[in-house]
C-alpha cells in the first residue's frame, strides 16, 4: 500500500504530472490482473494505462469491462503483439492460454515438472503482425513512465523493441524472467539483467510470491517445506536509480517524483523517502518540491518512530530548515 502518494495528492503535489504505464501482454485472466485496482489506483486522475495482448478478443472484454466501472483513471487495452520487429512471428498457442508464446515451449523439459504437462501443452500455431513499443510511442506519441511485460520467454524481444523508451523516458520496468528454458531458445534472467542494466537500471527485487515460481520434478512424491521445487521464473523488478548514476535522463526534479510515486506504488517505501528527502534538499525553495510536511505526514503515522523523536530520525534533520519555507 502506498504511504506517500495519498500525501503528495493531498498537497497538490501532483497537479502537473502523469504517469502512464504500459502492460505487455495485458490478458486479464485472475483478480490480480485488474492492474488500475492492484495498487495503482492511488494515483487516480494522474494515471494512464495502455494494455497490450495479442489476442483482440481478450482486449475486447477489458475494454467493455472497464467502461461499466466508475475508474478514475485512464485504460485502454489494443490488440497489438509487441516484440522486436515489425514484422510477423508464429505464436504457440498453449493449453492454457496466458502461456502462449513467440517462443515453442520446451516439450523434454517441462515434462520433468510438475504443473507444466496441460498449460504449457502446444494446441496449434497462428502467425500473426508484430509491432514494436517503440514504434507504437512514435505513432501515438506517447512516453510510458513504467512497464510491466510478461510474454511468456518473449519478454527481452519487448525491451529490444524498447530501445529508445529505455534511452529516454522509462523510469521503470517490472518483467517476467525465466531461469530454466520452459520455451525452446528464449532468453534468461541473465540475458535481461544484462540488457536493462545497460540501460542504467538496477535491480530491486525478484518476486517469486505466485506458488508457480517453483515447482518440483513430475516424478518425485517429496516435497520440502522450506523449498518448494525449483526456482523456474520470477517476475523482476528494475528502478532508476538517479541519485547514482548522473547521465540518467531521469535527473529533473519532476522524473525523480514521478519515480518516488513509483517506488512508493511498488512497495519501496524506504527508496520513495530517499528521493523526496533529496528533492526537497535540492530543490526545496521552490514549493512544488519542498516535500518536507508530507514527510513528516508519513513519518507520524508510526508510534514507534514518534517514540524514537521525529527530529531525531536522519530524513528529519535534513530537512529540516526546509519546514520554515513551506
Amino acid at each position: 500500500m502506498a504511504l506517500f502518494v495519498p500525501y503528495l495528492k493531498t498537497h497538490g503535489h501532483l497537479e502537473h504530472l502523469s504517469i502512464t504505464v504500459g502492460i505487455i501482454g495485458s490478458r486479464k485472466i485472475l483478480q490480480d490482473d485488474d492492474y488500475g485496482s492492484k495498487g495503482w489506483s492511488v494515483l487516480g486522475q494522474h494515471l494512464i494505462i495502455y494494455g497490450f495482448d495479442a489476442d483482440a478478443e481478450a482486449c475486447d472484454l477489458a475494454n467493455a469491462e472497464l467502461s461499466n466501472r466508475n475508474i478514475s483513471w485512464k485504460e485502454k487495452h489494443i490488440p497489438l503483439a509487441l516484440a522486436s520487429t515489425i514484422g510477423e512471428a508464429t505464436l504457440y498457442v498453449t493449453g492454457h492460454p496466458a502461456c502462449s508464446s513467440l517462443y515453442p515451449p520446451n516439450e523434454p523439459l517441462i515434462s520433468r515438472f510438475n504443473g507444466f504437462e496441460h498449460s504449457m501443452k502446444p494446441n496449434f500455431t497462428v502467425e500473426i503482425e508484430t509491432t514494436t513499443i517503440d514504434n507504437f510511442c512514435k505513432n501515438e506519441n506517447v512516453e510510458f513512465d513504467f512497464l510491466q511485460i510478461d510474454v511468456q520467454g518473449a519478454d527481452l524481444d519487448v525491451l529490444k523493441g524498447a530501445s529508445k523508451a529505455l534511452e529516454n523516458c522509462l523510469l521503470g520496468v517490472q518483467v517476467e524472467v525465466e531461469f530454466i528454458p520452459l520455451y525452446l531458445q528464449q532468453p534468461l534472467f541473465a540475458d535481461i539483467d544484462l540488457c536493462l542494466r545497460s540501460y542504467g537500471f538496477s535491480l530491486f527485487d525478484l518476486i517469486t510470491d505466485n506458488p508457480w515460481c517453483r515447482v518440483t520434478r513430475a516424478c518425485s512424491p517429496l516435497r520440502a517445506a522450506s523449498r518448494a521445487g525449483q526456482l523456474t521464473w520470477a517476475d523482476a523488478c528494475y528502478l532508476r536509480d538517479p541519485l547514482q548514476n548522473s547521465t540518467s535522463h531521469a535527473q529533473s526534479p519532476d522524473q525523480i517524483l514521478k519515480l518516488a510515486c513509483l517506488a512508493d506504488v511498488l512497495e519501496f517505501p524506504d527508496y520513495a523517502l530517499e528521493l523526496l528527502g533529496y528533492l526537497t534538499i535540492e530543490y526545496g525553495n521552490d514549493s512544488i518540491y519542498n516535500f518536507a510536511p508530507v514527510i513528516s505526514e508519513v513519518l507520524s503515522q508510526f508510534p514507534d518512530l514518534i517514540d524514537q523523536g521525529l527530529d531525531k530520525l536522519p530524513i528529519m534533520k535534513a530537512i529540516e530548515n526546509r519546514f520554515s519555507r513551506v
